[in-house]
């Protein structure tokens, strides 16, 4: 069969056949009814699946006839049009949603995703800063300053606790137990967490909200956490603009982003044997498979047990 010349992406706004489009309309809207996945996650899933069934569309299939070679070649194609591994592998979680659900339904005999196995997609490691390099990026920023105080107690919070980076700029101010210890957090899907806080998280805590927030807000209310002078949160931009200038300060050179603190959150934890259930609940991951994805160890550790175990070491 002649090979599409016509790049992935500008087929987006393709119009699709009458049977692709029900289930496609049928998928979302349980997503958003009966999942209540936010806005953002739901138009992904729609832009992806519209790719995939446009790519099917155009050799002439109808749902019941796409197979796993039919998803190989779709996610080969991404990758020959410079699309990473990483989103290849967030694509065919989507992928994955969309046939059980239509298996479900009725709709199709069988899941065509059952037999694509993603290692053969490719999925990178996710980044994460050593301990010394954490440390070093929590080290810098002055508590006596309103805005730089908040900057560093967003910092000890997104280490401490896991946060996404949306779910940290976005949190209420009464998402704070002191008492307790928590960190009370609305994450995708509208599924609420409880996640625990270590005590340095909690002291910078209590010094920005009892000392610096009142400086920032100056007489105004809000109910975010993290506020700006406006009383309003700060935007996601803007906070991955101020961990590049703190890493920067601190003498970091890796190419940082809010999400590798996530990453160094999740990966410290296992390389201290924390409970991998336990790292899932407090990361709010639906499937513990995209928690294992930490469970990788560096070469030093390897190193180390290897030449403590071996004997021949």
């Amino acid at each position: 069969m002649k090979e599409d010349t016509q790049p992935l992406i500008r087929q987006k706004n393709t119009p699709l056949g009458a049977e692709f489009q029900a289930s496609l309309d049928l998928f979302l809207h349980y997503l958003a009814a009966e999942r209540r996945l936010a806005a953002n996650t739901l138009s992904s899933y729609s832009s992806d699946l519209h790719f995939l069934l446009h790519f099917c569309q155009r050799r002439k299939l109808t749902l019941a006839n796409i197979t796993a070679t039919h998803i190989h070649a779709f996610l080969k194609k991404n990758l020959q049009q410079q699309i990473s591994s990483r989103s290849n592998s967030r694509k065919l979680s989507c992928f994955r949603a969309f046939f059980r659900f239509l298996v479900s339904e009725n709709i199709i005999p069988t899941d065509p995703c059952l037999h694509v196995d993603s290692a053969k997609i490719g999925r990178s490691l996710p980044k994460a800063l050593s301990i010394h390099e954490v440390n070093r990026l929590l080290a810098i920023g002055d508590n006596s300053n309103p805005l730089s105080g908040r900057n560093q107690t967003m910092l000890h919070l997104l280490y401490a606790t896991g946060l996404r980076v949306s779910e940290l700029v976005n949190l209420p101010l009464m998402a704070i137990n002191h008492g307790a210890g928590y960190v009370r957090i609305l994450g995708k899907g509208d599924k609420e967490r409880l996640v625990p806080m270590g005590q340095q998280a909690k002291n910078s805590l209590h010094h920005y909200i009892s000392k610096l927030r009142p400086q920032i807000l100056k007489k105004k209310s809000s109910q975010f956490l993290f506020v700006t002078g406006h009383g309003t949160a700060m935007s996601r931009a803007r906070f991955w603009q101020i961990i590049k200038e703190v890493a920067r300060t601190a003498g970091i050179t890796k190419s940082i982003s809010p999400h590798m603190l996530r990453h160094s959150f999740a990966t410290h934890l296992l390389a201290h044997d924390a409970d991998l259930r336990a790292v899932q609940m407090m990361l709010g991951h639906a499937d513990i498979a995209t928690t294992q994805i930490y469970t990788h160890v560096d070469s030093t550790r390897l190193k180390s047990i290897h030449k403590r175990f071996h004997p021949r070491g």
